[in-house]
């Protein structure tokens, strides 16, 4: 099992030619609400991925709580751990831009209420194969979750913020975009980021995008796994839907260029497809994309 301690936000998207400068007002050819937060993403993805996921999360009793709930619940996320809280769910305002790029502004609502881990969470969360974290909710209920003793610890470092030593110390995989991996360590470039990484976390990915990505341990293996060419639609959710996916591999015994090349082509997908949670392929489709990319 797969136990995922985060945030659950209502995703309220534009797409638009082009994102608006300050000041500018520009016109969109689409609206859509659509289940999202980092957290929620990477249960889903897990889930659809083939993983039994459990989420331990907030969401708040307004009209967006239920939905959340729900998404979850549909894609076969264990929502046992899933409190709903008074005031406003998380949302985040999305705007997408035709070519797939996206900018976000997120308000933590019911995230910004959870603390760490009660003993129902714990007991969950220590069954678990992985628990995957990002940086949507609290620090300290983030670090609290981590030192739950008995899953490997996998870490978004999203939104990039300065990472304690108490929380670090406990993460096993470390799986920064490009832009985290330079704003967390102060590398020029990615190779140089990676080797910093391995300097506080035994294993780190940064994805690079449709550049692919780029993986290290303390043992000394090096890889760069390719992506898989898509036409971008939307890059949303695209990191969620590779840590996600690469949670799922590790957890089924994957060697580490494997469990990249799985990730990687549940990314691509992803990035395919319009929106966050409604991105993410299932099982049968990362299979067929993988076949796909070691048969060329």
């Amino acid at each position: 099992m797969i136990s995922v301690f985060g945030s659950a936000n209502m995703d309220l998207v534009a797409y638009v030619p082009a994102a608006p400068r300050l000041g500018e007002t520009v016109t969109g050819w689409a609206f859509r609400t659509i289940p999202g937060g980092k957290g929620a993403n990477q249960a889903v993805a897990a889930a659809r991925a083939g993983a039994e996921v459990a989420f331990v999360g907030a969401v708040g009793d307004d009209a967006f709580g239920p939905g959340l709930r729900a998404a979850l619940a549909d894609a076969g996320v264990d929502v046992g751990r899933l409190r709903t809280v008074p005031g406003p769910s998380g949302i985040a305002h999305i705007v997408v831009e035709d070519g797939g790029g996206n900018a976000i502004i997120v308000v933590p609502g019911a995230n910004g209420t959870v603390a760490g881990p009660d003993d129902g969470d714990a007991a969950v969360i220590g069954r678990s194969a992985a628990l995957l974290l990002q940086l949507e909710l609290p620090m300290e209920a983030v670090v609290a979750a981590a030192r739950v003793p008995g899953p490997e610890v996998i870490l978004t470092p999203a939104p990039a913020v300065p990472l304690p030593d108490e929380l670090l110390e406990r993460v096993d995989l470390i799986v920064p975009n490009e832009h985290e991996a330079a704003a967390l360590t102060g590398a020029a470039g990615p190779d140089e980021a990676l080797e910093a990484l391995l300097g506080r976390v035994p294993e780190a990915v940064v994805t690079l995008g449709e550049r692919g990505a780029l993986y290290g341990s303390r043992d000394g293996t090096r890889l760069r796994v390719p992506a898989l060419p898509v036409r971008a639609v939307d890059t949303t959710a695209a990191g969620d839907t590779f840590a996600g996916a690469l949670a799922v591999a590790r957890t089924e015994g994957l060697g580490p260029e494997r469990a990249l090349r799985f990730a990687s082509a549940a990314a691509a997908l992803s990035v395919g497809r319009a929106g966050a949670s409604t991105s993410m392929p299932h099982r049968h489709e990362i299979d067929e994309a993988l076949a796909s990319m070691e048969g060329r």
